[in-house]
């Protein structure tokens, strides 16, 4: 009996890692599912201004307003998304708090760069304002973070590792 417990904990273990990886597969999806749709879910002349005809140097007409509204909703949209992937992936909410800050931050700088840039955009401008724009509507943060709290986290576990063998004083 004491057999099938520990199988049934270690298989529990297993499961719960692949329902994770589900749920993050799933995000993902979601993610891709907004790049594919762009066009029709957001507001964005600049898609295709920056596909050629920035090299003719003239800068496309546009809704001030509604550029920066649907930017700031594509931000948040994919950041929610990023968020929850950190989450399912971690299961730490101060992980998750922390990387909420982050993207705070991270919007106030980009979004403020990209507004100055738009209302003084300049021909020798058009690539920063491009850089600044991919920045705030692809979760790019999300591929910076994974990598950086896992190796965080393995650090950690090994330090304890290492804390726990050593002599007490």
């Amino acid at each position: 009996m004491d057999n099938l417990g520990e199988n049934l904990f270690k298989n529990f273990g297993y499961m719960k890692a692949i329902y994770r990886i589900l749920g993050i597969g799933f995000l993902v999806a979601l993610l891709a599912l907004i790049r594919f749709y762009e066009k029709s879910l957001f507001y964005d002349p600049l898609i295709d201004f920056y596909q050629a005809e920035y090299l003719h140097g003239v800068t496309p007409q546009f809704e001030t307003g509604k550029i920066l509204l649907h930017l700031f909703f594509r931000f948040w949209v994919n950041s929610a998304l990023s968020l929850l992937i950190l989450y399912v992936a971690f299961l730490d909410k101060n992980i998750l708090k922390f990387s909420f800050y982050l993207y705070l931050i991270l919007f106030i700088i980009s979004f403020f760069v990209f507004s100055f840039l738009i209302f003084y955009i300049e021909e020798q401008h058009f690539m920063a304002l491009f850089y600044v724009r991919r920045f705030l509507i692809h979760p790019l943060f999300v591929i910076i973070l994974l990598p950086a709290f896992y190796y965080y986290r393995l650090k950690i576990r090994n330090n304890n590792k290492f804390d726990s063998l050593s002599p007490k004083t």
